[in-house]
Protein backbone atom coordinates (compact mmCIF):
# COMPACT_ATOMS: atom_id res chain seq x y z
CA UNK A 1 0.00 0.00 0.00
CA UNK A 2 1.20 3.37 -1.39
CA UNK A 3 -0.66 5.59 1.67
CA UNK A 4 -2.11 4.87 4.78
CA UNK A 5 -4.57 7.00 6.39
CA UNK A 6 -3.57 8.57 9.97
CA UNK A 7 -7.05 10.57 12.36
CA UNK A 8 -4.94 12.56 14.88
CA UNK A 9 -7.13 12.64 18.46
CA UNK A 10 -6.80 14.49 21.68
CA UNK A 11 -7.32 11.93 25.01
CA UNK A 12 -8.39 12.25 28.08
CA UNK A 13 -10.19 15.62 27.33
CA UNK A 14 -13.23 17.03 25.37
CA UNK A 15 -11.73 20.48 24.11
CA UNK A 16 -9.02 20.15 21.10
CA UNK A 17 -5.62 21.27 22.03
CA UNK A 18 -6.27 19.73 24.90
CA UNK A 19 -5.27 16.56 27.12
CA UNK A 20 -2.73 14.86 25.14
CA UNK A 21 -2.79 14.43 21.48
CA UNK A 22 -2.79 10.49 19.45
CA UNK A 23 -2.10 9.98 16.06
CA UNK A 24 -3.88 6.82 14.66
CA UNK A 25 -3.40 4.46 11.64
CA UNK A 26 -6.41 2.70 11.52
CA UNK A 27 -5.87 0.04 8.93
CA UNK A 28 -2.32 -0.64 9.58
CA UNK A 29 -1.76 -3.81 8.07
CA UNK A 30 1.53 -4.48 5.57
CA UNK A 31 3.54 -1.38 7.63
CA UNK A 32 6.83 -3.44 9.03
CA UNK A 33 8.26 -2.56 12.19
CA UNK A 34 10.37 0.21 10.87
CA UNK A 35 7.84 2.44 8.92
CA UNK A 36 5.80 2.08 12.06
CA UNK A 37 9.19 3.89 14.02
CA UNK A 38 9.42 6.00 11.14
CA UNK A 39 5.74 7.12 11.05
CA UNK A 40 5.87 7.74 14.97
CA UNK A 41 9.11 10.27 14.18
CA UNK A 42 7.06 12.06 11.81
CA UNK A 43 4.03 13.03 13.49
CA UNK A 44 6.09 13.25 16.81
CA UNK A 45 2.96 12.53 18.50
CA UNK A 46 3.95 11.02 22.15
CA UNK A 47 2.69 8.07 21.14
CA UNK A 48 1.29 6.77 17.75
CA UNK A 49 -1.24 3.67 17.70
CA UNK A 50 -1.25 1.32 15.14
CA UNK A 51 -4.52 -0.85 14.68
CA UNK A 52 -4.06 -4.32 13.23
CA UNK A 53 -6.62 -7.42 12.73
CA UNK A 54 -6.30 -9.83 15.80
CA UNK A 55 -6.56 -13.52 16.00
CA UNK A 56 -6.99 -13.32 19.94
CA UNK A 57 -9.34 -10.20 20.46
CA UNK A 58 -11.30 -7.47 18.20
CA UNK A 59 -8.19 -5.62 17.39
CA UNK A 60 -4.46 -5.79 17.54
CA UNK A 61 -2.67 -2.37 18.74
CA UNK A 62 0.83 -1.41 19.06
CA UNK A 63 2.11 1.94 20.59
CA UNK A 64 5.55 3.69 19.31
CA UNK A 65 6.80 6.44 20.59
CA UNK A 66 9.32 8.90 18.36
CA UNK A 67 12.07 6.67 19.82
CA UNK A 68 10.69 3.34 20.07
CA UNK A 69 7.38 0.55 20.62
CA UNK A 70 6.39 0.30 23.97
CA UNK A 71 4.29 -2.13 25.32
CA UNK A 72 1.39 -0.28 26.78
CA UNK A 73 -0.11 2.85 27.02
CA UNK A 74 -2.95 4.95 28.73
CA UNK A 75 -4.19 8.06 26.27
CA UNK A 76 -3.63 6.09 22.88
CA UNK A 77 -5.60 2.97 23.91
CA UNK A 78 -8.53 6.24 25.36
CA UNK A 79 -7.78 7.47 21.64
CA UNK A 80 -7.99 4.32 19.79
CA UNK A 81 -11.37 3.32 21.27
CA UNK A 82 -12.93 5.94 20.21
CA UNK A 83 -11.76 6.48 16.99
CA UNK A 84 -12.71 2.33 16.45
CA UNK A 85 -16.18 3.42 17.98
CA UNK A 86 -16.92 6.77 16.19
CA UNK A 87 -16.37 5.51 12.66
CA UNK A 88 -18.54 1.94 13.27
CA UNK A 89 -15.52 -0.20 13.38
CA UNK A 90 -17.62 -1.53 17.18
CA UNK A 91 -21.13 -2.18 16.98
CA UNK A 92 -22.63 0.40 20.02
CA UNK A 93 -24.95 -1.03 22.57
CA UNK A 94 -26.44 1.76 24.96
CA UNK A 95 -25.26 2.26 27.79
CA UNK A 96 -22.13 0.02 27.59
CA UNK A 97 -20.18 -1.36 24.34
CA UNK A 98 -17.70 -4.06 25.66
CA UNK A 99 -14.64 -5.23 23.61
CA UNK A 100 -11.11 -6.72 23.37
CA UNK A 101 -7.87 -5.37 22.42
CA UNK A 102 -4.41 -7.47 22.07
CA UNK A 103 -1.19 -5.61 23.19
CA UNK A 104 2.30 -6.36 23.63
CA UNK A 105 1.43 -7.28 27.27
CA UNK A 106 -1.49 -9.57 26.34
CA UNK A 107 -5.05 -9.12 25.80
CA UNK A 108 -6.62 -6.91 27.77
CA UNK A 109 -11.16 -5.52 27.99
CA UNK A 110 -12.11 -2.06 27.24
CA UNK A 111 -15.40 -0.42 27.26
CA UNK A 112 -17.13 2.26 25.59
CA UNK A 113 -20.03 4.40 27.43
CA UNK A 114 -22.62 5.25 24.97
CA UNK A 115 -25.37 7.64 25.39
CA UNK A 116 -27.63 8.92 22.08
CA UNK A 117 -25.52 6.37 19.67
CA UNK A 118 -22.27 8.61 20.32
CA UNK A 119 -19.36 7.13 22.50
CA UNK A 120 -18.87 9.52 25.34
CA UNK A 121 -16.08 7.96 27.34
CA UNK A 122 -13.77 4.96 27.30
CA UNK A 123 -12.63 2.60 29.64
CA UNK A 124 -9.71 0.16 30.11
CA UNK A 125 -8.92 -2.16 32.73
CA UNK A 126 -5.45 -2.15 33.39
CA UNK A 127 -3.30 -5.04 34.95
CA UNK A 128 -3.48 -6.02 38.52
CA UNK A 129 -0.60 -3.51 40.34
CA UNK A 130 2.78 -4.91 40.99
CA UNK A 131 4.85 -3.00 43.47
CA UNK A 132 8.34 -2.91 42.63
CA UNK A 133 11.64 -1.49 44.27
CA UNK A 134 11.79 1.51 46.81
CA UNK A 135 14.52 4.49 46.33
CA UNK A 136 15.85 6.90 48.38
CA UNK A 137 13.71 10.06 49.29
CA UNK A 138 16.69 11.76 49.86
CA UNK A 139 18.08 11.47 46.30
CA UNK A 140 14.83 11.83 44.88
CA UNK A 141 14.07 14.98 46.40
CA UNK A 142 17.41 16.28 45.53
CA UNK A 143 16.63 15.32 41.58
CA UNK A 144 13.50 17.68 41.91
CA UNK A 145 15.43 20.49 43.45
CA UNK A 146 13.28 20.34 46.28
CA UNK A 147 13.67 19.93 50.35
CA UNK A 148 13.24 16.38 51.54
CA UNK A 149 9.90 17.94 53.70
CA UNK A 150 8.34 18.88 49.83
CA UNK A 151 7.88 14.75 49.22
CA UNK A 152 4.92 13.12 51.08
CA UNK A 153 5.93 12.20 54.63
CA UNK A 154 5.40 8.80 55.73
CA UNK A 155 5.15 7.31 51.59
CA UNK A 156 7.70 5.09 49.98
CA UNK A 157 9.03 6.59 46.67
CA UNK A 158 8.07 3.08 44.84
CA UNK A 159 7.93 1.47 41.71
CA UNK A 160 4.50 0.66 40.64
CA UNK A 161 3.33 -1.37 37.38
CA UNK A 162 -0.17 -1.58 35.95
CA UNK A 163 1.30 -2.51 32.74
CA UNK A 164 3.70 -0.29 32.54
CA UNK A 165 6.41 0.66 35.55
CA UNK A 166 7.04 4.18 36.87
CA UNK A 167 8.37 5.95 39.89
CA UNK A 168 5.91 6.97 41.87
CA UNK A 169 6.51 10.20 44.00
CA UNK A 170 3.86 11.29 46.37
CA UNK A 171 4.95 15.39 47.38
CA UNK A 172 3.24 17.40 50.37
CA UNK A 173 1.12 19.32 47.65
CA UNK A 174 0.23 21.05 44.33
CA UNK A 175 2.91 24.16 45.54
CA UNK A 176 5.82 20.81 45.48
CA UNK A 177 4.65 20.38 41.79
CA UNK A 178 5.06 24.01 40.98
CA UNK A 179 8.03 24.45 42.22
CA UNK A 180 10.00 21.23 40.48
CA UNK A 181 13.11 21.57 38.76
CA UNK A 182 14.44 18.27 37.07
CA UNK A 183 18.24 17.35 37.28
CA UNK A 184 18.35 15.56 34.78
CA UNK A 185 21.12 13.58 34.78
CA UNK A 186 20.54 12.78 38.12
CA UNK A 187 17.03 11.82 37.78
CA UNK A 188 18.08 9.69 34.73
CA UNK A 189 20.74 7.78 37.24
CA UNK A 190 18.39 6.90 39.70
CA UNK A 191 15.44 5.95 36.89
CA UNK A 192 18.24 3.32 35.79
CA UNK A 193 18.81 2.40 39.56
CA UNK A 194 15.11 1.83 39.62
CA UNK A 195 14.61 0.46 36.12
CA UNK A 196 12.28 2.57 34.39
CA UNK A 197 11.97 5.54 32.62
CA UNK A 198 9.82 8.22 34.08
CA UNK A 199 8.93 9.51 37.68
CA UNK A 200 5.09 9.99 38.12
CA UNK A 201 5.24 13.44 40.87
CA UNK A 202 1.51 13.69 42.37
CA UNK A 203 -0.03 15.25 45.04
CA UNK A 204 -2.96 15.44 46.66
CA UNK A 205 -5.62 17.63 45.22
CA UNK A 206 -5.69 19.54 41.87
CA UNK A 207 -6.44 22.99 39.98
CA UNK A 208 -10.22 22.08 38.71
CA UNK A 209 -13.28 21.61 40.92
CA UNK A 210 -13.10 17.61 40.04
CA UNK A 211 -9.58 16.98 40.63
CA UNK A 212 -9.05 14.74 43.71
CA UNK A 213 -4.74 14.49 42.41
CA UNK A 214 -2.48 16.75 40.01
CA UNK A 215 0.61 15.01 38.67
CA UNK A 216 3.65 15.59 36.34
CA UNK A 217 5.27 12.90 34.65
CA UNK A 218 9.19 13.86 34.49
CA UNK A 219 11.49 12.05 31.70
CA UNK A 220 14.72 13.07 31.70
CA UNK A 221 15.31 11.96 28.12
CA UNK A 222 12.11 14.11 26.89
CA UNK A 223 12.51 17.54 26.05
CA UNK A 224 8.78 18.13 26.33
CA UNK A 225 5.87 16.91 29.17
CA UNK A 226 3.43 14.68 28.98
CA UNK A 227 0.39 16.00 28.91
CA UNK A 228 -1.62 13.35 30.77
CA UNK A 229 -0.53 9.80 30.97
CA UNK A 230 -3.38 6.97 31.16
CA UNK A 231 -0.71 4.49 32.19
CA UNK A 232 0.82 6.06 35.07
CA UNK A 233 -2.74 7.33 36.50
CA UNK A 234 -3.75 3.51 36.80
CA UNK A 235 -0.54 2.94 39.09
CA UNK A 236 -0.58 5.92 40.86
CA UNK A 237 -4.41 5.40 42.08
CA UNK A 238 -3.23 2.02 42.88
CA UNK A 239 -0.19 3.11 45.23
CA UNK A 240 -2.92 6.18 46.77
CA UNK A 241 -5.52 2.80 47.49
CA UNK A 242 -2.13 0.78 48.92
CA UNK A 243 -1.00 2.88 51.29
CA UNK A 244 -4.30 4.22 52.08
CA UNK A 245 -4.19 7.48 50.76
CA UNK A 246 -7.68 7.58 49.18
CA UNK A 247 -10.24 4.81 49.53
CA UNK A 248 -10.68 2.51 47.06
CA UNK A 249 -13.39 3.37 44.32
CA UNK A 250 -13.35 6.75 41.43
CA UNK A 251 -11.00 9.62 41.52
CA UNK A 252 -10.18 12.31 39.23
CA UNK A 253 -6.90 12.11 38.66
CA UNK A 254 -6.07 15.91 36.76
CA UNK A 255 -2.34 16.58 34.80
CA UNK A 256 -1.23 18.73 31.97
CA UNK A 257 -2.10 22.40 33.82
CA UNK A 258 1.98 22.75 33.07
CA UNK A 259 2.31 22.40 29.51
CA UNK A 260 -1.09 24.24 28.48
CA UNK A 261 -2.94 21.04 27.70
CA UNK A 262 -4.75 20.11 30.88
CA UNK A 263 -6.53 16.66 31.12
CA UNK A 264 -9.37 14.90 33.35
CA UNK A 265 -9.53 11.07 33.75
CA UNK A 266 -11.14 8.65 36.05
CA UNK A 267 -9.38 5.79 38.02
CA UNK A 268 -11.50 3.33 39.58
CA UNK A 269 -9.57 0.78 42.12
CA UNK A 270 -11.60 -1.77 43.36
CA UNK A 271 -10.18 -3.50 46.62
CA UNK A 272 -11.06 -6.49 48.33
CA UNK A 273 -10.33 -7.65 52.00
CA UNK A 274 -7.22 -5.71 51.75
CA UNK A 275 -6.59 -6.72 48.23
CA UNK A 276 -6.56 -4.39 44.77
CA UNK A 277 -8.93 -6.57 42.66
CA UNK A 278 -9.36 -4.09 39.71
CA UNK A 279 -7.55 -0.77 38.24
CA UNK A 280 -9.40 0.61 35.41
CA UNK A 281 -8.72 4.47 33.65
CA UNK A 282 -11.56 6.36 32.16
CA UNK A 283 -11.73 9.07 29.59
CA UNK A 284 -13.10 10.89 26.72
CA UNK A 285 -10.98 12.02 23.28
CA UNK A 286 -11.64 14.69 20.29
CA UNK A 287 -10.93 13.62 16.80
CA UNK A 288 -8.29 16.99 15.96
CA UNK A 289 -7.18 16.32 12.53
CA UNK A 290 -7.05 13.95 9.82
CA UNK A 291 -4.98 12.69 6.18
CA UNK A 292 -2.77 10.54 4.54
CA UNK A 293 0.63 9.20 5.26
CA UNK A 294 2.31 8.60 1.99
CA UNK A 295 4.99 5.82 2.21
CA UNK A 296 6.65 7.09 -1.75
CA UNK A 297 5.86 10.59 -3.28
CA UNK A 298 2.20 11.24 -3.83
CA UNK A 299 1.58 10.78 -7.37
CA UNK A 300 3.62 7.92 -7.55
CA UNK A 301 2.79 4.28 -8.36
CA UNK A 302 1.86 1.73 -5.63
Amino acid sequence: MGSYRFVTLDAFTSTPFAGNPCAVIPEAAGLTDDEMQKIARETNAPETAFIFPSEQADFRVRYYTPRSEIPFAGHPTIATVFLLAQEGRVPLVEPVTRLTLEFNIGVLPVEVQVSGGRPVMATMTQQLPTFGKIVSTEETAACFGVPLAGLRGGCPVQVVSTGTPFLMVPVANRQVLERLRMDRERLAALLAYAGVSAAYVFSLGGYGPLADTHARLMDPKNPGEDPFTGSAAGAMGAYLVQYALRPAGPMHAEQGHFVDRPGLGVVDVTQENGRITAVRVSGPAVKVMEGQIYMKPAGGRD
